[in-house]
């Protein structure tokens, strides 16, 4: 009997491995040519533009969710690892290339729980969001893990099935305030049999503490006051979060998961301190979620979104782009869409005006948004731009469906991308001659 059972349990653990490798295959890129001095993907870009692959990973070395990136003097980088949806698989990176351009990968801080954004903050050190605190490191030091310093702890721990939305990110606002996210803990406030779940007031149950952005004043000299006060509320995922040096905060809002693909739709928010936008009781410009009534939603007593995207773009990141490459989109606001349905996949450059607010067009310009059309709603404003990947599909045996989350701007102006379900790195720049 031994020997029938040892093959059986052979054949089932060939057969485990089997999707695996099939499953990498299927997420490798191909590569024909030079993009500004990097192998150009099959990616079929807008004219003007390659995207260059900078690193895939296969082995042990380097991060397995690439999330954040932030450039270093001399042309490294810093990585954020999520390293998958459980605490403490997450780690800082440190990508620095020889000669020849290929990656060399020092893993810096390790242990993290869901690490996403890296920034600098106001005094020049380096920060880093992790799923429950933000904590400072030095990248230079010799050995960067002793560095590490929890500046402010205590966030909500989120764990995934506890929390539908687990990450954190910040961005800082002009006088060295933090402004961090904390998402919402279920997508729209209500019980498995589809009731509000409220509190004696009627008020959703989840809404005084979470969905929010909140924010921690400077102290200065690196550190931030561990209270906070709720900055916005009624966001349900603030991962895209940006400033723009007239002051105006933008955030990029993943709408809640209905069962349709074709609705609701995402959003593009201007945060203002004590405005609530909507969630768990509206969506769209103002019209109540189900399980909850209208008089309940006060839909027109909240704050609109500046503009309406497409359903499930999931923008997981915001950035202006003011680098050299690319002269046409200077000031533009630069979108990563991550999301897995028809219009995911997309990096979009967005018109905007003197105070980063996305010029819009009123009835939905769906040309714009890739893989056809859905109906839009009346009166509803879309952004005015230019998808620069419009062919990041899936090609069988060449590429993908991109997954961009985050984006950096490097010093020669192109820009670079992470992509987290296809553990890569790369780089749009301008076509090789």
């Amino acid at each position: 009997m031994l020997r029938p059972l040892l093959l059986i349990l052979a054949l089932i653990a060939a057969s485990a491995g089997a999707p695996a490798s099939a499953s990498a295959a299927q997420r490798a890129y191909a590569t024909q040519g030079q993009c500004g001095g990097r192998p150009m993907t099959t990616v079929r870009m807008a004219p003007g533009y390659c995207l260059g692959l900078v690193w895939q990973g296969e082995g042990a070395d380097g991060p397995r969710m690439p999330r954040g990136l932030l450039a270093l003097s001399g042309g490294d980088w810093l990585v954020t690892d999520l390293g998958g949806w459980q605490a403490g698989r997450g780690s800082v990176w440190r990508l620095s290339f020889a000669p020849d351009g290929s990656a060399r990968w020092r893993r810096l801080a390790q242990g993290l729980s869901m690490p996403h954004t890296v920034a600098r903050g106001p005094d020049g050190r380096v920060y880093v969001s992790e799923m429950n605190r933000i904590l400072t490191l030095d990248p230079d030091a010799a050995d960067p893990a002793a560095t590490v310093r929890t500046v402010i702890g205590g966030l909500p721990d989120n764990r995934l099935h506890d929390n539908r939305h687990p990450l954190s990110s910040f961005v800082f606002d002009g006088d060295g305030a933090l402004l961090v996210n904390v998402g919402a803990p279920s997508d729209r406030c209500v019980d498995d049999r589809g009731r509000p779940r409220t509190t004696a007031s009627g008020a959703c149950i989840d809404s005084a503490g979470t969905a929010q952005v909140r924010r921690h004043a400077y102290l200065g000299d690196g550190r931030w006051a561990e209270d906070s006060t709720v900055f916005a509320s009624g966001l349900r995922n603030s991962i895209a979060l940006v400033r723009h040096p007239s002051g105006t905060i933008l955030q990029g809002e993943n709408s809640v998961d209905l069962t349709t693909p074709d609705h609701p739709y995402d959003e593009i928010n201007v945060l203002r301190r004590g405005g609530d936008y909507g969630w768990p009781y509206c969506v769209d410009l103002a019209t109540p979620l189900p399980g909850w009534s209208a008089a309940q939603a006060r839909c027109g007593q909240r704050d609109r979104p500046v503009a309406l995207l497409p359903p499930h773009a999931a923008p997981l990141d915001l950035i202006y782009y003011e680098g050299t490459m690319f002269p046409e989109l200077r000031g533009r606001l630069l979108m990563s869409w991550h999301g897995y349905r028809r219009t995911g996949g997309r990096i979009v450059a967005a018109e905007t005006d003197h105070q980063g607010r996305p010029l819009t067009d009123i009835g939905g310009r769906y040309a714009l948004y890739p893989r056809g059309s859905a109906p839009y709603p009346t009166g509803a404003p879309s952004v005015r731009g230019k998808v620069l990947t419009p062919g990041w599909d899936t090609v069988a045996g060449r590429q993908p469906r991109g997954s961009p989350v985050v984006m950096a701007v490097a010093a020669d102006g192109a820009i670079w991308v992470t992509d987290d379900r296809s553990r890569a790195i790369l780089r749009i720049a301008r076509p090789t001659d």
